[in-house]
């Protein structure tokens, strides 16, 4: 059903969620119930919601600048950003940004431009990105993990014509300078907490544009909403980052999905934001939310989870963005007596999962999570729009869940050779239509976009979008994650990138292959990293010590396989494809697997060989992976 066949009916909104009993995970009437109510009482946001999700007119000036000025003449005096002890008014805040922008164009930055951003969670990203967003410039978001070759990668990716570096990370810029062809590019500093002196061949940013007009720049007119604001770095198949492509488009429509028809944020209200900014979860779905009514983010540098209630406390947080593990990163805490003692109504995010879902909402009074399914390069998302228990929710453009063949890494053709749907209760993988509606925006490598497509798929001439998931048709178009396929795995928040990790695994002279895939740990959301290696010498001259440290030095801290498992050989398909399907299905289990396995426990710094009694161990979550 279209959502917009569901706010028509409403008035009887009541017999639609009925129909949600007989189909999705709850058996409790009174509280389907309960979400009508909700729903009858959001009426007015969601309708306001849905006016701006049916804009199609790709040329409207309307952009995260219009948002900005907007709230700063609506709602001056309201906070708009809130970090630490301090606190940013709309007005100041976009005052500020003004100075940068008025900055940046006196520099020559126009339509376009793309400028390299290295910076930590602080006020001056979202300073730096509105800035170029108010000129039609493009921010590169770099993962601020990144290091050496990835990040080399991803700067010369962005082909900025400008680096912004943070105090912060300037250690880490510095060591990789002289791989970058920078061509006179100007390379903008950004004071911290530390020096005050601007480093050899930098500009002082922040003391530069402190002189600069803080009116808005003329340009805001002339962003439009088919032009990108910010690229999102994601690991894909390739093995090293790819730039996917944010327009201001998705980011003015996640600001009707999740924050009209979902959050309903009003002018006053605070959503707290525990994730790195360069993470869409944080940059598009929370900032745009807050900002389509005027309310405000506070921000972190780094997520604590000893920390975060009390930051909802101080910051006076009625909702909050998440991803799944930071979740049961809380739910691992020692339980307190005050954990209900917050202000948080309701969170928005993805990867919550099943086995903590109903505990999570009842240990913290949580009364609404808006789980969502989405991707920087995805063109439909889905969000729980009703508040249902483990579900995404629903998603009312064109998307299919197809029958999928594991084995051979494919969809199921029909012998017409048109893909298979699955009928409800079943698992396929996930993908969407491309329409003018839902374009494919895609990465700015046009190879890898081709890599996420498929053709002629229910009739000659469809084009649709490869999510690389699977998900279960729950009916009434809700769906569930079920986990993720190909070439990256989830751990730590982040995609990890298989291709990545096994050329830095192939760098150790004694490796002769290998192969790296993730794997289900007890108590754990996503997939652990681990890899099956194949040795040149002797499995016995294994050194647990030192692989541990190429990888800890060569990879970012999530990437580093956390198994492996030492062979002979491994085995490949005839196309030399590693089979990966046995491999994720044995797993770590010495009782499986008759070669060696090896762990790296949490806080150490050498593999230990898996026995019985280990794994059992990890089972019962003795080690917080």
């Amino acid at each position: 059903m279209q959502l917009n066949s569901l706010v028509e009916q409403i008035p009887g909104v009541k017999d639609v969620l009925d129909d949600l009993v007989e189909r999705l995970p709850t058996d409790d009437l009174p509280a389907v119930q309960q979400r009508a109510q909700m729903i009858k009482a959001k009426l007015p946001s969601i309708v306001a919601g849905l006016k701006i999700l049916g804009k199609k007119d790709k040329f409207e000036p309307l952009s995260i600048g219009t948002y900005l000025e907007r709230n700063a003449e609506k709602f001056p005096h309201h906070p708009a950003l809130l970090f630490e002890n301090a606190s940013y008014s709309h007005r100041t805040f976009n005052m500020w940004v003004n100075r940068y922008a008025n900055l940046l164009r006196k520099e020559g930055f126009k339509k376009g431009d793309v400028a390299a951003v290295l910076l930590e969670n602080r006020p001056e990203v979202l300073v730096v990105v509105a800035a170029l967003a108010k000129l039609g410039a493009i921010s590169a978001l770099i993962n601020t993990n990144q290091r050496e070759e990835a990040l080399v990668h991803s700067l010369k990716l962005s082909q900025a014509k400008a680096f912004i570096v943070g105090e912060e990370l300037f250690g880490a810029f510095d060591t990789i300078r002289g791989k970058l062809d920078l061509q006179g590019a100007p390379l903008f500093w950004l004071i911290d907490r530390g020096r005050t002196d601007c480093p050899a061949g930098f500009r002082d940013l922040a003391a530069e544009s402190d002189v600069q007009s803080s009116e808005n720049p003329p340009t805001t007119g002339t962003v439009f909403l088919k032009d990108p604001c910010f690229y999102v770095y994601t690991s894909g198949t390739t093995g090293l980052p790819k730039a996917s492509i944010m327009t201001h488009f998705r980011w003015i429509k996640a600001s009707a999905g999740f924050g009209l028809c979902g959050l309903n944020l009003q002018p006053g209200d605070v959503i707290y934001v525990p994730l790195p900014l360069y993470h869409n979860n944080a940059l598009t779905v929370t900032w745009a939310s807050a900002s389509v009514n005027g309310s405000a983010v506070a921000i972190r540098r780094k997520f604590s989870a000893r920390h975060f209630w009390e930051d909802t406390r101080k910051f006076n947080a009625k909702a909050f963005c998440y991803i799944g593990e930071l979740c049961r990163y809380l739910m691992n805490q020692p339980p307190r007596p005050d954990d209900k003692d917050n202000p948080v109504l309701k969170c928005v995010g993805n990867g919550m999962r099943p086995d903590i879902w109903k505990a999570f909402k009842e240990r913290f009074g949580i009364e609404e999570v808006y789980e969502f399914y989405g991707a920087s390069e995805c063109n439909v998302a889905f969000i729980n729009l009703l508040n249902v228990d483990c579900t995404v929710g629903l998603c009312p453009l064109p998307y299919n869940i197809v029958k999928y063949d594991v084995e051979k890494d494919e969809p199921v053709r029909d012998s017409a050779g048109h893909f298979v749907a699955c009928d409800v209760g079943e698992t396929g993988l996930l993908i969407a239509k491309i329409t003018e509606k839902t374009p494919f925006d895609g990465y700015t490598n046009k190879e890898a976009n081709e890599k996420k497509l498929f053709h002629n798929c229910f009739e000659d001439g469809d084009t649709w979008y490869n999510s690389g998931d699977l998900m279960k048709n729950m009916g009434f178009r809700h769906a569930q994650f079920v986990d993720r396929l190909g070439d990256t795995f989830r751990w730590k928040g982040e995609n990890v990138s298989t291709t990545e990790v096994e050329e830095v695994i192939n760098k150790v002279d004694a490796v002769a292959e290998a192969t790296v895939y993730g794997v289900e740990v007890a108590g754990t959301d996503g997939r652990a990293g681990m890899a099956s290696v194949v040795f040149k010498g002797s499995i016995d001259d294994f050194d647990g010590k030192s692989f541990a440290k190429h990888c800890k030095e060569s990879l970012p801290a999530y990437a580093v396989p956390l198994f492996l498992r030492l062979r002979s050989e491994l085995e490949v398909t005839g196309t030399f494809k590693h089979r990966k399907v046995e491999l994720k299905k044995e797993g770590f289990d010495p009782e499986l697997v008759s070669e060696p396995v090896y762990a790296l426990l949490p806080g150490t710094d050498e593999y230990v060989k898996v026995t019985k009694k280990l794994k059992g161990e990890i089972d019962k979550s003795k080690y917080k992976f």
